[in-house]
């Protein structure tokens, strides 16, 4: 194999599918980057049997062939070799050179035949959505997957299409988050659970671009993400999701219209009295026109009054302060509603189309703090 590319293209490539390369493997195969110049294209692929993607990249195949190489050294390599181009030619020994400019690398192969391919995966259905449609319905629901295998459905999401409507919901036992957007084409109705991992690293990748579209396929087993001559393929998490409507509701006693950035500022500010690790709630008090914040911990202690628009009964209660900035943080409007019920029951922030909701759980604190 002989094949030249600039190494802007070639360290792009390597930094999309090396997110497939796993840490921790027994098999040694999967620790490489599969180079493949059999057709005229070049493609690059990585696998860890769970995750796979592969990006082809422009360039020149001057003699086809494949070789798989040693993911970390090689991205290692293309990320400090100077900006030009990059010559990558194998031999019969499977020894690899890496050229570019006065640098000149030998390594070890492994046969490209060993490699596992990403598996043909029979289609039953699409949807496209944009490409920054997907990376903000990411960014504004995967800080609620649990990061505990304990509970593998909590380390995905579902992504489920009902009545042309996509909703994309995460949980961890203590927050749910939902995001929902209508397609527009026909689809049939489905559920998917998606892994976190799967999301987070397609998070990464993809450009954001509102005129650029995924192609989201999908079988029983496994979802294929395509997008800009990448191809991201995962396994689904098998299992019935939890019955997220059942813990939804429209009933609430007080409901609160407040400034976003003024409630998120604030809380944030009282989370500097918070140890990292230190479980300290925030309480909030809300009256007639304001509402009070406090924290207080070993650090010191911590109050602040916001202008309220409220409905309904006054309520004293209490939040990890982490899980309302991680809501917060994500809502794009400039003022947010909250409804509430009382001290024990889940505090809820949505808007009017419910196109985002946040269910965050209330915690116990002591009325005397």
């Amino acid at each position: 194999m002989k094949i030249i590319c600039k190494k802007s293209n070639l360290a792009k490539g390597v930094s999309i599918v090396s997110k497939a390369v796993p840490s921790k493997t027994t098999m040694p195969i999967l620790e490489c980057i599969l180079i493949d110049a059999t057709n005229d294209i070049i493609r690059l692929t990585a696998n860890d049997m769970e995750l796979g993607i592969q990006t082809d990249i422009e360039g020149e195949i001057l003699d086809r062939g494949m070789i798989a190489i040693d993911a970390k050294i090689f991205s290692e390599i293309v990320r400090k070799l100077p900006d030009n181009e990059v010559k990558i030619e194998t031999d019969d020994n499977l020894q690899v050179m890496i050229t570019c400019e006065k640098a000149k690398f030998n390594l070890s192969g492994k046969p490209g035949e060993e490699f596992s391919y990403l598996p043909v995966i029979e289609k039953d259905e699409s949807i496209e959505i944009s490409q920054f449609t997907l990376k903000e319905i990411i960014r504004q629901t995967i800080f609620s997957i649990a990061d505990t295998e304990s509970n593998k459905l909590m380390t995905g999401e579902l992504f489920e299409i009902r009545n042309n409507v996509l909703r994309v919901i995460s949980l961890d036992g203590h927050r749910i988050s939902i995001r929902k957007i209508e397609l527009k084409d026909e689809v049939t109705d489905r559920k998917l659970i998606v892994p976190g991992k799967t999301l987070i690293e397609i998070s990464k990748i993809l450009s954001g671009e509102a005129e650029s579209m995924v192609n989201i396929s999908y079988s029983n087993n496994h979802i294929v993400f395509e997008f800009n001559n990448t191809v991201v393929v995962s396994r689904l998490i098998e299992g019935e999701y939890f019955k997220v409507d059942q813990m939804l509701s429209s009933d609430y006693d007080t409901k609160v219209r407040i400034n976003k950035r003024e409630l998120l500022d604030c809380i944030d500010r009282a989370t500097l009295l918070v140890k990292e690790g230190d479980k300290k709630p925030i309480i909030i008090n809300i009256g007639d026109e304001v509402m009070e914040l406090r924290i207080k911990s070993q650090i010191g202690s911590m109050n602040e009054e916001i202008f309220i628009n409220k409905e309904g009964k006054d309520l004293l209660i209490g939040f990890n302060p982490k899980f309302l900035i991680d809501a917060l943080r994500v809502i794009e409007d400039e003022e947010v509603t909250l409804y509430l019920m009382n001290a024990k029951a889940p505090c809820f922030i949505k808007d009017n189309e419910e196109s985002y909701i946040y269910l965050i759980l209330p915690v116990n604190f002591n009325a005397a703090m």
